[in-house]
């Protein structure tokens, strides 16, 4: 009972139409978290991108490309490449039912264009639903999923720019509870990517790219429509620079900066309601322009990561990153090591979040490794 109560929990954490705030004196000031359904299109898919602190907007490209930045597929020195990742939820809760993993890949056409496909899974485990005198009322196996398809070519020798397709189900619950029926919510969204390739021919050199992920329509749990959720419709900007010393090593360092395009919300009936009304397209102006507490507000909803890489022989690398969040918008704030082992066309990621935070603010990767595996496919 004790690992269903903690995995229940869990489940309404993560539902986006849940929304608390804390009070204070300044409404600047106080807790306001900006929520969203299914904040899994929001978990970085793979480990090396984790072991750098989350970033991979502007880095080299790989198997994972799209779900960081399409546009940056063309220029990967691979033909193809797949990669597979496995994570582990809420480990440190010794939940051993409850995982992310993802499934991704491209393959370039020709030395202009690409195609990119890409899954993610994630598992909730077994849940038995009680009520407040502890008798069952059902139980079920919340689940997520998104499934990706993406073009990309070349505009020109630098630049890049790629356009994708997400369909996305999530199944929290179904059936009557409560008086309340539920049913798995579903919905479509796209993304548009631009990438720049400013690497010399030996790798050295800054890229930049900006995303624009998850515009899409909102997601429903029941028949009325008036309480569906947005999805993560998010903005991205990022640049990475590399130094190559020599023919055996290089360093690599990478900023991203993300910002939620789903409105802040606000307290109150009539603020709710106003909340629930907003259309898909007024959400994503909303989202970057407005907030309760105005401009200094909205600033704080912006999160920040960085990290480094180092690559000896293009066979070892060691990587480090850290992400930064306000402490009012979510304080995710934590360390990130990783390691990276290629011997021909194999590669294994590896990644380590360090723990962090406590009570609502730990990370639920805390303390968890993360493990990738690509294949790489070349003519040559």
């Amino acid at each position: 009972m004790k690992q269903a109560t903690l995995k229940l929990a869990a489940i309404m954490m993560i539902i986006g139409g849940t929304i608390t705030t804390a009070k204070a004196q300044n409404i600047g000031d106080r807790i306001n978290v900006v929520t969203t359904a299914v904040p899994m299109l929001r978990i970085s898919p793979d480990a090396r991108a984790t072991a750098m602190g989350e970033t991979g907007i502007a880095t080299s490209a790989d198997a994972y490309s799209n779900y960081w930045n399409l546009g940056k597929t063309p220029f990967a020195t691979k033909q193809g490449s797949v990669g597979l990742s496995y994570t582990p939820w809420l480990s440190d809760l010794n939940l051993k039912d409850v995982y992310i993993a993802s499934l991704a890949g491209y393959y370039k056409l020709d030395d202009v264009q690409a195609l990119s496909l890409g899954l993610r899974y994630f598992s909730l485990g077994d849940i038995q639903f009680t009520d407040a005198n502890g008798n069952s009322i059902g139980s079920n196996r919340p689940r997520e999923f998104a499934l990706d398809a993406g073009y990309s070519r070349k505009l020109g020798a630098k630049n890049g720019l790629g356009i994708g397709l997400r369909y996305i189900s999530s199944n929290l619950a179904t059936g009557p509870f409560n008086g309340v029926t539920y049913k798995t919510g579903s919905t479509v969204a796209g993304d548009i990517h631009f990438f720049h390739n400013g690497a010399k021919e030996n790798g050295e050199g800054l890229n930049y790219g900006a995303t624009l992920s998850n515009l899409g329509g909102k997601i429903s749990y029941t028949d009325d429509n008036t309480q569906a959720d947005f999805i993560p419709a998010n903005l991205g900007l990022g640049a990475a620079y590399t130094k190559v010393f020599d023919a055996d090593s290089k360093l690599s360092f990478a900023l991203d900066i993300n910002k939620l395009l789903v409105p802040t919300p606000d307290t109150g009936a009539v603020a709710a309601a106003q909340y629930r009304s907003t259309g898909v397209v007024s959400s994503w102006v909303k989202g970057l322009t407005s907030a309760p507490g105005g401009g200094a507000e909205k600033l704080k909803e912006f999160s920040v990561a960085i990290g480094g890489e180092y690559w000896y022989k293009d066979q070892f690398a060691f990587r480090a990153g850290y992400f930064m969040e306000n402490k009012l918008k979510g304080d995710r704030n934590y360390a990130t090591v990783g390691a990276g082992l290629k011997y021909s066309s194999i590669g294994i990621n590896l990644a380590y979040i360090f723990p962090s935070g406590s009570g609502v603010t730990r990370n639920p990767l805390s303390n968890t490794l993360r493990f990738s595996l690509a294949f790489d496919i070349d003519k040559k």
